[in-house]
């Protein structure tokens, strides 16, 4: 069994924490996730890193998809602890872009 097939099964397992206060290897939920397959991996991230742009300082959040390909991303460290656009998703669950499932001990 892969580590995504092991962080899909305990998804549901965890007692899902509303902390805002993410580290560094923490897996977080994006809000979409809800609308596709729940055995999936899909739109599973770990954090990787903390990061400050180069010219601008902007902090940035370095997180890496559970899923195939595993692509790796960088988003504004702001815009990844947004809220979920009410507007342009008036019937998302999730309150934040991006929530916690599950930290490692």
């Amino acid at each position: 069994m892969t580590s995504a097939e092991n962080v899909t099964k305990n998804v549901s397992a965890e007692n899902r924490s509303e902390t805002r206060d993410f580290h560094v290897g923490d897996i977080v939920r994006h809000f979409k996730r809800e609308y596709v397959n729940q055995d999936t991996a899909e739109y599973l991230y770990r954090i990787v890193a903390f990061a400050g742009h180069t010219e601008t300082g902007e902090r940035l959040v370095i997180y890496e998809a559970l899923y195939p390909p595993y692509k790796v991303c960088a988003r504004p460290y702001d815009m990844f602890m947004s809220p979920v656009d009410r507007i342009k998703y008036p019937d998302a669950a999730q309150k934040y872009r991006f929530e916690l499932v599950h930290r490692p001990a």
